[in-house]
C-alpha cells in the first residue's frame, strides 16, 4: 500500500494499527449481518490491530471501548462500523480525540443505511457487503493523518433575510441576545403572511393583535437594522466573515431619518397620507389579493412597519401632484435610485418564507374563470374587518353574501399527477376548519361543506378544534373534487366529486368555492440560497443540515434556516423554528471565534504550473492565483473551502492535495474494493 504523506509534512508515518468497531444498533444491523463472520474476516485485514462489536457503539460503554483499546494497543486509525457519518460521525471522533488520537484518524463505515435496511431480505448479501464496505474504511484508515482544526474570528452582527413572523422572531431574539441584526424585507412592511390573516386557529385570536405588537418591537429595537424593499444582492466569505451586499430599492419617499441626514429639518415622511388621495393613478393593491384598489404611492396596509409610504414605479407617471401635498415636510424624491450597502456579518438566518402555489394551473376547478371561486389566502382578506369588504364575506360575482360554501382541501397538494405539489401543505386542513367557523359564526344559516382526502390535525388542541367544527354543524364529505362548473346565468357553482365513504359519486351546487391551495417556496427563496450556497430539495425547500439532531443549520456553516422556506409551517413551529435558529446563529457570535474543519485543499506549489483552471471551477471562490517568488501559483482561502474536490479533480499537474480525502487515501480504497484486500 502506497504512504500517503501531506505536503506540510516530512516526518515518515508510523506503521498503521487499526482498531475496527461493529456496532449491533440493536437489530438495526445484526439482524440482517452476521456480526460473527464479518469479525472473523476483519481479523484478517492488513494492519487491522484489534476487532471489537458492541450492541450500540454510541453508548458510553461502547465509546469506552474504543479509548481503552486506543491506549492500550497503541492504534494509528479507527474504523467504526455502525450507521451514517451524518449521524454520529461527531460522536465517534469525540471518542477517538478522547483516547488520545487525533480525531481525524477515525473512519466510518456505513454498514445501517447502505446495507442492513436496505438488504434486510439477503442476510448472506448483506454480510459480504459490510465485508467490503470495512475493508475499504481500513484501507483509508491506514493512510490517514493528523489534522488540526484552524480559528477565525467573528463579527459580532448577524443577518435575518425575511421579515415574517419567523424572521422577525429570529431577529428580536438576536437582537435582545445583544447582537446588531440586519433585517432584510423585500415588500415595503414587515408582517409576511401572517399580515393578511384574519384569526389564527385554533385559539381563534386576532392576527393582527398579536403581530402588531411584534411588529412594533421589531420596529424600534435598538439592535436591529431594518431594511424593507431590500434583497440580498450579492455575498462573499465564510462563516464569522460574510460580506453581503444589500440592494435597498428606490422607494421614492425619504424617511425622517433619511431627511434629516439631508439637511431637511422637520422633514421626511409621517405617514399623514396627504400624497395618497390627490394621486392619479390606480392599481390592485397586492396586499388585498388583487381585490382593492391603491395609488401608485401608497402604504402597503394599516399596520405597516415602518410607517412609510411607498412608490410604485412601474405605475407613477411622475406628474409631481404627490410632492405639491406633500410641501414642507419635502418626503418625497421622484429621482431616488437603487442603492447598494455593504455590511459584514458573522451569521444569517433565511426566512424567506413560502408563497401560494399557482392553482388556475389545475384548470379542472376554474380559478380564475370563474369570478366565485377564490383561493383561502383571498377568503382571509374578503372575511378580514380590515379588508376591502370590511369583513363581510361576499361572492365576487354580485357582491351576495353566500349561503353554501364549498372548501376543497388539498387543492394542489398530495397531488402526484405532475401539475400540483406532492407533498402535504399541512395547515391547510386547520385553517379550512377555522374558515368554516368564521362564516357559522357570521352567517345564519350558512352552510359549509368540506371536500377532504384526510384531515391531519396535527398540533396541540387541533383534534379538538376539528371536533368542535364538526358540532358546529359543518358538512364533511370524503373525496377529491374532480370538476367545478358554472351556471352561466346565476354564477353558481356545481361540484363534482366522489364521496369515498358512501362509495359513489355526487354533484353539489354552492355559491362560493375556496380552494385550499398548495403552498411552495418563494422565487427568492430559490435565488438567496444560491447566493449563500444552501442546498435545498426536490420541491425546493431549504435542506437542514441533518432532519434530526441540526434542523436549523444548513450544509454551509453559519447559515441557518427559519419558518416556511424549510417546508410548510404553522406559525407556532415556525416561532419555534425561528428561536432554533437564533439559538444557534447566537452561538458563534458570542464564543468570537469558530473552529472550522481542516478538510481543505492545499496547493503543492512545487507542482502548480499556474494554469487558474482550478481557480475558475471552485463553487465556493475560494481560490485565486497569486505571485510568490517569482512564479504564479494557486492559493487556497481556507475558511472558504469546502473540501469538495472539484479544484483536485480537475488539476492536470497532481497539484491539488486534498486534506482527508488525498488522492493515494482514495486510490486506497479503490484498491481495496477492486483487489478485495490482495493489496
Amino acid at each position: 500500500m502506497a504512504e500517503a504523506v501531506s505536503p506540510t509534512t516530512s516526518e515518515k508515518p508510523k506503521a498503521p494499527r487499526i482498531g475496527v468497531f461493529v456496532c449491533h444498533c440493536g437489530t438495526n444491523i445484526a439482524g440482517s449481518i452476521d456480526i460473527d463472520a464479518v469479525k472473523e474476516y476483519v481479523k484478517t485485514l492488513p494492519n487491522v490491530e484489534h476487532v471489537n462489536d458492541y450492541k450500540y457503539q454510541c453508548s458510553m460503554p461502547g465509546q469506552s471501548n474504543i479509548q481503552e483499546a486506543i491506549r492500550e494497543k497503541d492504534l494509528t486509525g479507527v474504523v467504526v462500523a455502525a450507521c451514517s457519518p451524518r449521524l454520529h460521525e461527531p460522536t465517534f471522533r469525540a471518542a477517538t480525540k478522547d483516547g488520545g488520537l487525533n480525531p481525524f484518524r477515525f473512519e466510518m463505515a456505513n454498514i445501517r443505511e447502505q446495507n442492513s435496511w436496505v438488504h434486510m431480505h439477503d442476510p448472506a448479501g448483506a454480510t459480504e457487503k459490510a465485508k467490503d464496505a470495512i475493508r475499504i474504511a481500513v484501507a483509508k484508515a491506514s493512510l490517514l493523518e493528523d489534522l488540526y482544526p484552524k480559528s477565525v474570528p467573528v463579527e459580532h452582527a448577524a443577518m435575518v433575510v425575511g421579515a415574517g413572523v419567523a424572521g422577525m422572531q429570529a431577529a428580536l431574539d438576536l437582537a435582545n441576545s445583544g447582537i446588531k441584526t440586519y433585517l432584510i424585507e423585500k415588500a415595503p412592511s414587515i408582517g409576511g403572511r401572517m399580515s393578511q390573516l384574519d384569526k389564527t386557529f385554533p385559539t381563534l385570536d386576532c392576527s393582527q393583535c398579536i403581530l402588531t405588537p411584534k411588529m412594533v418591537d421589531v420596529g424600534r429595537a435598538e439592535n436591529i437594522v431594518l431594511m424593507v424593499n431590500s434583497e440580498v444582492e450579492e455575498v462573499e466569505g465564510y462563516i464569522g466573515n460574510f460580506d453581503v451586499t444589500i440592494r435597498r430599492k428606490a422607494t421614492g419617499v425619504l424617511s425622517p431619518a433619511e431627511a434629516e441626514a439631508k439637511g431637511i429639518v422637520g422633514g421626511g415622511c409621517t405617514g399623514c397620507g396627504d400624497c395618497d388621495p390627490i394621486c392619479p393613478v390606480t392599481k390592485p393593491n397586492e396586499f388585498e389579493m388583487g381585490m382593492a384598489p391603491r395609488k401608485a404611492i401608497y402604504i402597503y396596509h394599516p399596520q405597516v412597519v415602518p410607517l412609510l409610504y411607498t412608490i410604485d414605479w412601474d405605475s407613477c407617471v411622475k406628474c409631481g401632484l404627490c410632492v405639491e401635498a406633500c410641501g414642507d415636510k419635502k418626503a418625497i424624491d421622484l429621482e431616488m435610485q437603487d442603492e447598494l450597502v455593504k455590511v459584514k456579518v458573522g451569521t444569517v438566518i433565511l426566512a424567506t418564507g413560502f408563497e401560494v402555489f399557482p392553482i388556475e394551473t389545475k384548470e379542472e376547478w376554474g380559478y380564475k374563470r370563474y369570478d366565485n371561486v377564490i383561493t383561502s389566502l383571498e377568503f382571509e382578506r374578503l372575511i378580514c374587518a380590515s379588508g376591502p369588504t370590511g369583513g363581510h364575506l361576499v361572492r365576487p360575482s354580485d357582491g351576495e353574501t353566500p349561503m353554501r360554501v364549498a372548501f376543497v382541501l388539498c387543492a394542489g397538494s398530495r397531488d402526484s399527477t405532475g401539475v400540483g405539489k406532492p407533498y402535504c401543505s399541512r395547515f391547510c386542513c386547520m385553517y379550512s376548519l377555522k374558515h368554516a367557523h368564521q362564516i357559522i359564526e357570521k352567517i345564519p344559516g350558512v352552510m359549509p361543506y368540506i371536500f377532504y382526502m384526510d384531515i391531519r390535525s396535527f398540533g396541540k388542541a387541533y383534534e379538538e378544534f376539528y371536533y368542535r367544527i364538526q358540532d358546529e354543524g359543518a358538512k364533511f364529505i370524503r373525496g377529491r373534487v374532480s370538476n367545478i362548473q358554472e351556471d352561466p346565468v346565476t354564477k353558481n357553482l356545481r361540484v363534482y366529486a366522489e364521496d369515498t365513504l358512501l362509495g359513489r359519486p355526487m354533484e353539489l351546487e354552492v355559491d362560493m368555492v375556496v380552494l385550499a391551495a398548495a403552498v411552495q417556496p418563494t422565487e427568492l427563496t430559490n435565488k438567496t440560497r444560491k447566493l449563500f450556497g444552501v442546498s435545498c430539495s426536490t420541491d425546493g425547500w431549504l435542506l437542514e443540515a441533518h432532519p434530526k439532531l441540526n434542523p436549523c443549520g444548513t450544509t454551509t456553516a453559519g447559515v441557518f434556516v427559519a419558518g416556511a422556506c424549510q417546508s410548510p409551517k404553522d406559525i407556532p413551529d415556525s416561532v419555534a423554528s425561528a428561536e432554533g435558529a437564533a439559538s444557534a446563529a447566537s452561538i458563534p457570535i458570542h464564543r468570537g471565534e469558530v473552529e472550522l474543519e481542516p478538510y481543505y485543499a492545499m496547493c503543492v506549489e512545487e507542482k502548480c504550473a499556474g494554469c487558474g483552471l482550478c481557480v475558475n471551477l471552485c463553487p465556493y471562490s475560494a481560490l485565486a492565483l497569486i505571485e510568490k517568488d517569482g512564479k504564479t501559483v494557486m492559493q487556497v482561502t481556507e475558511a472558504k473551502c469546502k473540501g469538495c474536490g472539484t479544484c483536485g479533480g480537475f488539476c492536470p499537474g497532481g497539484a491539488i492535495w486534498m486534506n482527508h480525502f488525498a488522492t493515494p487515501q482514495i486510490v486506497a480504497q479503490i484498491d481495496a474494493f477492486l483487489l478485495g484486500g490482495e493489496q
